[in-house]
């Protein structure tokens, strides 16, 4: 009788963020738990990143970019060819784990090398190719464990779950980098990781129970190998117009995004001398941006997304840039830019990302683990090092924040457009399930 009445209790609770049946409420709860662990985790990591690449150079962040990219060429195929031939119940898990072990690495280089300019770029560059990896993979398997219909009402809550983790990461970051220094902040960062993938474990059990009951159920199983070649990524999403407009959005996503990081390391590199005041600097907007995301993620996503629709949840990102970078353009200085970064990445993780990640719930197991992980981490990527050289460019023949922020206006339009033309494919009068599943189809 007890452990019947705990997760009706439990679900009255919930009710009033979101709507959850009682057949999703463990799924639903371990995933919560899952990515608050999984972004706690990385957002520990994040702004000490972020300050040893001002130790490499704010000037030469465009190299770092590079050096990223080449990294996420060489590690997509590498992904692409475990999740062949390993069974996904395993490989997933040991995605995170593999994680673990390189800062484990890193961790005893920085104890033997203090300050080293090519191992914090080493590290740079490594944290910023895994970062996308782990994220990649969560909503791969999100999107394989809920339907369209589920993905709607549950998205947004889940995502808060990251939020949270990603507000307490930098937040715990920010008290402890002083204290404790940056190399200590790696083994808690390897702990948070050992216990998401606890949570996975867990949650690879409730597939068959969160399909039952739903006309629109994920019926994919995890006890399988994906079969075929390393390339299958690119070639699904070649052969596919609704993941080539998927990947036109993530790509001007990344350049609105890499404009804003150019000129915010700029600013706090001159604002702030010491490594740990910089770094701390960078968790304290993380810590902002991701307790500001949680509201509006538990109360607004869901609702946004079954009233409005998705065309609306990807919209509106790209139409606040536009005035964001009016604003940054009238008043070039440090407070209206980090003002802009919050708004842009609030706007993001709460209700473009989500929305983003609805997108998948309408394609084949194969395209939502290779062809997604292509999107989401090479996509990324090409976008990142192509704006950060395009802005370093600008930055050379003389254009400061205001002149780049009139760039960013341009780019942000055009964003905009992708985004209707996206939302309007996935919301067709034969629903967004029709659309993806006939586009793979005639192509096979």
């Amino acid at each position: 009788m007890t452990d019947s009445r705990g997760p009706k209790v439990f679900a009255r609770l919930l009710s009033s963020a979101v709507k959850v049946e009682a057949h999703e409420l463990r799924a639903v709860v371990l995933a919560f738990f899952f990515f608050l662990f999984l972004l706690g985790s990385y957002y520990i990591l994040r702004p000490v990143r972020d300050a040893l690449g001002t130790v490499y150079g704010a000037k030469n962040l465009q190299e770092l970019y590079t050096g990223t990219t080449i990294g996420t060429l060489i590690a997509a195929p590498i992904y692409a060819a475990f999740a062949s031939r390993i069974k996904l119940s395993t490989f997933l898990p040991w995605i995170y784990g593999f994680f673990i072990l390189t800062i484990l690495a890193f961790y005893a280089l920085f104890e033997t090398v203090e300050q080293d300019r090519w191992i914090a770029a080493g590290f740079f560059v490594w944290v910023s190719v895994f970062n996308l990896f782990i994220t990649s993979v969560f909503w791969s398997f999100m999107a394989d464990l809920f339907s369209r219909s589920q993905a709607k009402r549950l998205f947004g809550f889940i995502s808060a779950g990251g939020s949270v983790g990603a507000a307490i990461g930098p937040g715990l970051t920010a008290l402890l980098a002083e204290r404790l220094g940056n190399n200590a902040l790696l083994l808690c960062s390897c702990l948070g990781f050992g216990i998401a993938i606890l949570f996975l474990r867990q949650l690879e059990k409730e597939k068959l129970r969160v399909a039952s009951g739903e006309p629109d159920g994920q019926t994919s199983r995890l006890d399988h190998k994906l079969g075929g070649n390393l390339f299958d990524g690119f070639r699904l999403l070649a052969k596919s117009p609704y993941l080539l407009f998927i990947a036109s959005f993530v790509l001007l996503l990344t350049w609105v995004s890499t404009i804003l990081y150019f000129q915010q390391a700029d600013l706090i590199s001159q604002a702030f001398e010491s490594r740990e005041a910089r770094t701390k600097a960078f968790a304290m907007v993380d810590f902002i941006v991701n307790s500001c995301a949680i509201l509006v993620q538990l109360f607004g996503t869901g609702r946004i997304a079954q009233r409005f629709g998705i065309t609306t949840t990807l919209i509106i990102n790209p139409v606040i840039m536009v005035f964001a970078f009016v604003a940054v353009a009238i008043s070039p200085i440090l407070m209206v830019l980090l003002a802009v970064q919050v708004v842009r990445r609030v706007s993001e993780y709460a209700i473009a990302r989500p929305g983003r990640e609805m997108l998948f719930t309408v394609v084949d197991q194969e395209s939502k683990y290779k062809a997604k992980n292509v999107i989401d981490t090479v996509v990324y990527r090409v976008g990142d090092l192509s704006s950060a050289w395009v802005t370093a460019g600008l930055q050379t023949v003389g254009l400061g924040v205001g002149g780049i922020a009139i760039f960013g206006v341009a780019v942000s339009a055009c964003w905009g457009g992708i985004a209707l033309m996206l939302g309007r494919r996935y919301e067709d009068v034969q629903g967004g399930f029709g659309i993806a599943k006939r586009e793979l189809e005639t192509t096979e």
